[in-house]
């Protein structure tokens, strides 16, 4: 039976998911923006392109290296969910 306890508990682990799938993907190009900052500084050289490049670059090689398994994590919360569903329901 799906009662409220059990209803927060679903949502309370795809609220986990998702911060966790989020933050493998926005934590390395925050990095790398920081670190760009800080070269723009250091030389006084203020292009936007110098800063929106090196992001983009990193943000596609953490989906390149990350996304099977982000991908596979988020299909077992599926499958763990469709599975739970026919003892919820009844």
């Amino acid at each position: 039976m799906l009662t409220p306890e059990v209803a927060v508990d679903l949502i309370v682990e795809a609220l986990h998911i998702v911060m966790l799938l989020v933050v493998l993907l926005v934590v390395p190009g925050l990095v790398t923006g920081l670190l760009v900052a800080l070269v723009q500084a250091a030389t006084q050289i203020n292009e936007q392109t110098l800063s929106f490049l090196p992001r983009l670059l990193v943000t596609l090689l953490a989906i390149i290296l990350m996304g099977r398994w982000m991908s596979g994590y988020l299909m077992d919360f599926c499958v763990s969910i469709f599975q739970r569903a026919a003892t919820l329901v009844g």
